[in-house]
């Protein structure tokens, strides 16, 4: 169990990790103000700066005092540089050795990133933590194909740091080589040489089974240094949490939470609860009895599905609320079992607790 529990310290504030970042991508977590967000005990949130950048512009940002007044959040702030986002919903994208040309998925137009301008855009928006410009590959990749991203990924990590000029700004360089461990291991070794604050793991939980997951996981982090945090992008399932936190992860961020929410899907300590199901018509119970979110205190599994039905806002809203608290509450309890010396026990309980609710 490589499990450790310890603070991030930014400029907005200290983050108790492990931590779990909800993700607002537009500048917002959906549904949900600042001050839910800091209601519900959240310490660091991620935008994206492809996003911000696209609409409404990462200088109007700038120009209105920057993020954390823009929307309000007093927090901690991460800004995934963009690359993912690049790859995923960009029409058009052309790859080459000086940056990325792809067409917004807005409009249409045409834009050339260059780790430069990834760290230009996030300097202007002005998150504490800010992320190297990266090459995203669709699984399966070739391992040749894998290769030439993780040598381009490290070059552009490099001009990234180079271009830096925000010394109250930290930058994670983002390790890649797809679902390849002796590719993972390399990457991580050369963004150690380079030097970053801190150190991300992207290009995972996109296709590849659980075993081959983990076996690029671990092959990376054995290469990163304990003094740094450490960062799984986009990896969220609450057993995924449990497991990352285990071999050694610090950081995680997941739209899971929100989505699932959005689509009717609740988090519960007994497995997930679709609220739309009919056998929930009359059920005058919380979602799970033993959560302790407003949603839970004051709303039955009956009106949640009624306003899942209805399409009404609230019921987005509450099952929204109702996620994050379950997923900021087990960060909790995992932190807590990290400090106790007990994460082999949480982890064995909470499968346990699973496999006999699916029995």
């Amino acid at each position: 169990m490589r499990g450790r529990a310890g603070e991030l310290r930014t400029a907005h504030g200290v983050v108790a990790t492990p931590a779990f970042m909800p993700v607002g991508s537009q500048a917002t977590v959906k549904g949900l103000s600042s001050e839910e967000l800091a209601g519900l005990g959240f310490e660091m949130i991620l935008c994206n700066a492809y996003h911000l950048y696209l609409r409404p512009g990462h200088r109007l940002i700038e120009e209105l005092g920057g993020l954390h007044r823009f929307m309000g959040w007093p927090g901690s702030i991460l800004t995934d540089s963009g690359g993912y986002q690049v790859f995923s919903l960009a029409p058009l994208c052309k790859v080459s050795d000086d940056g990325v040309t792809f067409q917004s998925h807005l409009d249409g137009s045409l834009h050339h990133l260059t780790p430069e301008l990834a760290i230009e855009i996030q300097e202007a928006l002005g998150p504490d933590v800010a992320m190297t410009l990266d090459e995203c590959l669709r699984y399966p990749a070739t391992i040749e194909a894998a290769e030439s991203a993780l040598t381009r990924t490290t070059r552009w990590a490099r001009r990234c740091r180079d271009a830096r000029r925000r010394p109250d700004q930290m930058l994670f360089g983002i390790v890649q080589g797809a679902h390849y461990p002796e590719l993972r291991a390399r990457a991580a070794a050369a963004l150690v040489e380079i030097g970053f604050d801190g150190y991300a793991l992207g290009g995972l939980s996109v296709g590849e089974d659980k075993p081959a997951m983990y076996a690029a996981l671990d092959a990376a982090v054995a290469e990163l240094p304990e003094s740094a945090p450490r960062y799984l992008m986009g990896v969220g399932t609450p057993e995924d949490l449990i497991d990352g936190v285990s071999r050694g992860i610090d950081l995680f961020d997941c739209v899971m939470p929100t989505r699932h929410g959005r689509t009717g899907w609740l988090f519960t300590s007994f497995g997930r609860v679709l609220i739309k199901n009919a056998q929930y018509a009359r059920d005058e119970s919380p979602v799970d009895p033993a959560c302790t979110c407003v949603v839970c205190r004051s709303y039955s599994r009956a009106y949640l599905r009624h306003l899942f039905l209805a399409k009404e806002m609230l019921g987005v809203r509450l099952n929204t609320i109702h996620n994050l608290h379950y997923f900021q509450a087990l960060m909790a309890g995992i932190r807590e079992a990290v400090r106790q010396g007990r994460l082999a026990e949480f982890r064995e309980q909470f499968q346990a607790r699973r496999a006999a609710c699916e029995a």
